[in-house]
């Protein structure tokens, strides 16, 4: 299966969901124009909290329809946009991927993957018991965070559902992904 978009979204206020778009707009160093995590610097509430001078490596928040797919049939009525997500893919596994990937967008946008998001208690308060089914444990006990990853637009451009994902994984040794 091919890598592509499924849905795009923002929101220009701090809210937990986005609206979904017919296409956003990624800007060079800053994110999703019009978005309200749109930033040089950290945009997010709790990070510019404990330090607003932060650099931004939570401009683009992308997670995978399979997600989706699994919390529905684990009871959850969540779709798209709903966990503030900016892009919604499918095909990819993004949380497999190392930091540093580039995914690169037909209109020639760019963005690279920094981190992984780290699930807070705005996804419980959304639904109760979602917080839980977006974390998982591994074979040694260690922590699995399944909502999504993060990134920031080395290259402008729109993108829009159905756009192809070309993947350009960084070149060394893979670095694992961690929360951002």
């Amino acid at each position: 299966m091919m890598a592509a978009v499924v849905a795009v979204h923002l929101s220009a206020r701090h809210h937990f969901s986005k609206e979904s778009c017919d296409a956003i707009t990624l800007v060079a160093g800053l994110g999703v124009q019009g978005d309200a995590h749109a930033g040089v610097t950290v945009r997010h509430r709790s990070r510019v909290a404990r330090d607003p001078s932060q650099p931004n490596l939570r401009q683009v928040h992308l997670l995978h329809a399979e997600l989706f797919d699994a919390l529905v049939a684990q009871g959850f009525a969540v779709f798209p946009g709903d966990l503030g997500e900016n892009l919604t893919t499918r095909g990819l596994d993004l949380l497999a991927l190392p930091t540093g990937t580039r995914l690169h967008f037909p209109s020639g946008a760019e963005v690279e993957v920094t981190g992984l998001r780290n699930p807070c208690s705005q996804i419980e308060r959304f639904q109760p018991g979602l917080l839980a089914a977006v974390l998982d444990r591994d074979a040694q006990g260690g922590l699995i965070r399944k909502a999504g990853v993060m990134g920031i637009v080395h290259q402008g451009g729109e993108v829009r559902p159905g756009d192809a994902i070309r993947v350009e994984r960084p070149a060394g040794a893979p670095v694992p992904l961690a929360p951002v």
